[in-house]
């Protein structure tokens, strides 16, 4: 390893979460006023991730009081308090520049769902048992309440 890959090893942070163009996230990002430092949150849709390993970069945007902001943040940046990820957007691009043009509910982005729940699926099943057996339990009810007639033979 040379000098400039030591250097950067330093300067990763150990906790980074996984970011996809789509997800909706809020930035701790640090400000400084003067002679104050502050922590100053940005929350809004990341539309692109660029770079990778050090100078890996991503932009966010938000809309408040009907104008758009576009904000680009180094993820290993030391300006950076901490990033949280709200929700997952299920998109197929990479770069989301199209929402720049969109107003309103048009620029809504549904969220990913996993497909196959691990841990949901036991309590489905179980679900979906107890309805059947009311279902068994019904049908022999009705069976049971109608009274028996006896059809008479044609001679």
């Amino acid at each position: 390893m040379n000098v400039i890959d030591q250097i950067e090893q330093e300067q990763f942070k150990e906790s980074v979460p996984t970011l996809r163009p789509g997800d909706t996230i809020r930035v701790h990002a640090k400000v400084v006023e003067g002679t104050r430092e502050r922590i100053q949150v940005f929350e809004g849709l990341v539309i692109r991730v660029t770079g990778g390993g050090l100078r890996k970069n991503f932009t966010v945007r938000r809309v408040t009081h009907a104008v758009g902001v576009e904000r680009t943040f180094m993820i290993h940046s030391p300006r950076i308090d901490k990033i949280e990820v709200l929700r997952h957007g299920d998109v197929r691009q990479a770069r989301l520049y199209y929402l720049r043009d969109k107003i309103g509910k048009e620029g809504r982005i549904r969220e990913r769902r996993p497909k196959t729940p691990a841990v949901a699926q036991p309590a489905r099943v179980e679900a979906e048992a107890k309805k059947e057996t009311k279902v068994l339990a019904k049908s022999k009810a009705k069976v049971e309440a109608k009274p028996k007639t006896k059809v008479k033979a044609k001679a």
